[in-house]
């Protein structure tokens, strides 16, 4: 596992050079707060970066519910009980197994991408489009899954997206493909939605973006411009 730190933003990176997954801890003044569970076995890694932080892990935020993302979910809720664990309603569907479409979903839309089986925890906090959590405000960021979520640190600008974008082979909106790392494409369920949330994410201006699966990058805006660009190509624009 490698460790980056951004201010008071850490990634872990598991495999960095084989299929990187990255999941994030944040430090508030007095407590700690979980971005995504990566892989299953990632569980005692992710604690020792809490045990050495020195600050209570209160809440666990999900960005989407594919197992990349919540694989040592379990683990984490059993050693850490009084800590919170939030992710979207449309999401937390997929949490028990559900890739049934919603009324009002494209119709074309399908599921990808690896699922819970036997996933017993459920989410303590349903999450929202503006709501809270500590420095973050959740932002909606529908595409590469039915309810993905992202979050923004207005005051540090950094902006963490789960599989919203991607970094490693190539920055690229959820959906466009990047031959040298195609699986966020390949499990993303309707590339134009992505394509609305990667433009709206652009529009934040970012001065860090922090993905699921590739380094964090400093002043990416041109980069994101460029992928929605892209995007744009590929699906003409926003709808």
């Amino acid at each position: 596992m490698n460790i980056t730190t951004d201010g008071m933003l850490h990634q872990l990176t598991f495999f960095p050079t084989l299929f990187p997954v990255n999941c994030y801890i944040y430090e508030e003044s007095d407590e700690l707060t979980l971005i995504d569970a990566a892989l299953p076995g990632s569980a005692q890694a992710i604690q020792s970066v809490v045990t050495k932080l020195q600050k209570p892990l209160t809440t666990i935020v999900l960005t989407h519910a594919h197992s990349d993302h919540i694989g040592a979910l379990e683990k984490l809720s059993e050693a850490y009980p009084n800590a919170s664990i939030c992710m979207s309603e449309r999401d937390a569907r997929l949490l028990k197994g559900d890739r049934s479409t919603l009324p009002g979903e494209p119709e074309d839309s399908v599921v990808r991408g690896g699922l819970p089986k036997q996933m017993i925890v459920r989410p303590d906090r349903l999450i929202n489009e503006g709501d809270r959590i500590g420095s973050f405000e959740v932002v909606s960021s529908p595409g590469h899954t039915p309810g993905s979520i992202s979050l923004w640190n207005k005051a540090s600008r950094q902006l963490i997206v789960g599989d919203a974008f991607q970094v490693r082979g190539g920055v690229a909106v959820s959906g466009v493909l990047k031959l040298r790392f195609p699986f966020p494409a390949l499990a993303t369920w309707h590339g134009p939605t992505a394509l609305q949330s990667a433009q709206r994410l652009l529009s934040l201006k970012p001065e860090l973006l922090a993905v699921g699966h590739g380094s964090m990058v400093r002043e990416p805006y041109e980069k994101m411009k460029k992928a929605v660009a892209q995007g744009e190509a590929k699906w003409g624009g926003a709808s």
